[in-house]
């Protein structure tokens, strides 16, 4: 009679998986895991840009802010509001600069801030779709977008990019037609969580 090997009943160990480097792969956003804090903008790691067609369309003007702040809280209305500084604009031409910071542009002394307050913020997965308006110089204009929200360890990432007619703002100075429309406006933001609203699953 011949004798046979026993064969081990025991389940093989799964090989063991490297952890993830925290705070630096992006994981999906989930609407619960987000919307009972209240995360404020980091300037810091963030930036609120735009991009101008300029000189008949043949270049295009590229700015940003320096100075802004802001916050997202999707249980609270409004869920988003950002407060930009208008006086910190830079296009790194300073004739350039104080021409928008004028009353044909930003009206910088009467209106030293640029508003956006959302009328509706709504998250599906990693999509939030916002509507708002934006309050800029002496006017103000309806606005919509389409961000894409993202968990990076314990903080979150946001990049929101539109398209805005500053005619609507009441900026209509064009000398000779040179100033094209639309503006595109770019907001890249790492959000940290206020301590005070950090998110425990209890209700604030």
């Amino acid at each position: 009679m011949s004798s046979s090997t026993p064969q081990s009943t025991r389940p093989a160990s799964p090989t063991p998986q490297s952890p993830a480097p925290h705070g630096t792969i992006p994981q999906p956003t989930a609407a619960d895991q987000v919307e009972t804090s209240t995360w404020r903008i980091d300037p810091d790691r963030s930036s609120v840009e735009f991009r101008s067609p300029g000189f008949w369309g043949l270049a295009t003007v590229k700015g940003r802010f320096s100075r802004y702040e802001g916050t997202l809280d999707l249980g609270r209305e409004p869920a988003i509001e950002l407060a930009i500084d208008a006086t910190s604009l830079d296009t790194r031409n300073g004739i350039r600069d104080a021409h928008l910071r004028s009353r044909d542009f930003f009206r910088v002394k009467e209106h030293p801030h640029v508003r956006f307050i959302s009328d509706s913020a709504t998250l599906d997965g990693e999509r939030l779709k916002v509507h708002g308006r934006l309050h800029a110089g002496a006017g103000s204009m309806p606005l919509e977008m389409d961000a894409e929200l993202r968990r990076v360890g314990d903080e979150l990432e946001l990049d929101a990019r539109t398209h805005a007619d500053h005619r609507m703002l009441g900026m209509t100075r064009n000398p000779l037609g040179m100033i094209r429309t639309p503006s595109e406006l770019i907001l890249h933001g790492r959000l940290v969580a206020d301590p005070s609203t950090a998110s425990k699953g209890e209700p604030r």
